[in-house]
């Protein structure tokens, strides 16, 4: 993005600001690259499809010094992709599926898995837009256990209702990154809280209550934002 002139929407977002948003001319409106530039921009001509704008004013926003990965374990219906509109909202950084044992949805290598998945990327776009985020989260393919375990993180902490280690007072690294692990409707398995635990994983409870899969990992990144330095 330019730090001066003009700048036109087109595409899905031109068609998106022109036919949905009927941004009119002389219009000052938010504008952003996704990956941590955004500009306040003048709207100078509004065509069918494609919106011109001017650059006013523009800024560039660091990635935090702790990214936080949440590591989602696929589940039934839309609670999968109400985890991730939630945990963009609340800032997450990069959002990996999980495909856990007790997962009820599956997603297969083929056209479903990948639509799924796109369902997924599409979700943290536009809850990164209402929440006029800098930064749209990354959604990685979906990882199997294993594939989670030989992540190399600088911390791996998996929400469990029953661990004695409490989220509120977890030691945090000052920098690097975290992986937020929540499993499926049905829990994790006794096998794969072993092979996270050897990989290094720490089991943390959020607190007295059992929390669905789609709110866990929000509530989660809400704690974060107070623990550290992540809301500034």
């Amino acid at each position: 993005m330019p730090e001066a002139g003009e700048v036109v929407l087109d595409g899905a977002e031109g068609r998106h600001a022109a036919d949905v948003r009927r941004v009119r001319r002389g219009e000052v409106v938010l504008i952003g690259d996704g990956i941590g530039t955004r500009a306040r921009v003048e709207v100078v001509e509004v065509g069918k499809s494609t919106v011109t704008t001017t650059v006013l004013e523009r800024r560039t926003d660091p990635g935090p010094a702790l990214r936080v990965t949440l590591a989602q374990a696929l589940a039934k219906g839309d609670r999968g992709e109400l985890a991730v509109e939630l945990a963009t909202e609340a800032g997450v950084d990069a959002v990996v599926p999980w495909r856990a044992a007790r997962s009820v949805a599956r997603w297969d290598d083929g056209t479903r898995g990948e639509k799924a998945l796109a369902r997924w990327r599409s979700t943290a776009r536009e809850a990164a837009k209402q929440a006029r985020r800098a930064h749209v989260p990354d959604v990685a393919p979906p990882l199997t256990t294993p594939d989670l375990a030989a992540r190399d993180a600088d911390a791996v902490l998996l929400l469990e209702a029953t661990a004695k280690e409490s989220f509120a007072t977890v030691p945090l690294p000052g920098q690097g990154e975290l992986v937020l692990v929540v499993g499926p409707e049905g829990g994790v398995t006794d096998e794969e809280r072993a092979v996270l635990a050897e990989a290094g994983a720490l089991e943390v409870r959020l607190g007295p209550d059992v929390l669905r899969t789609s709110t866990a990992g929000a509530v989660a990144l809400g704690a974060l934002g107070a623990r550290t330095g992540r809301w500034g």
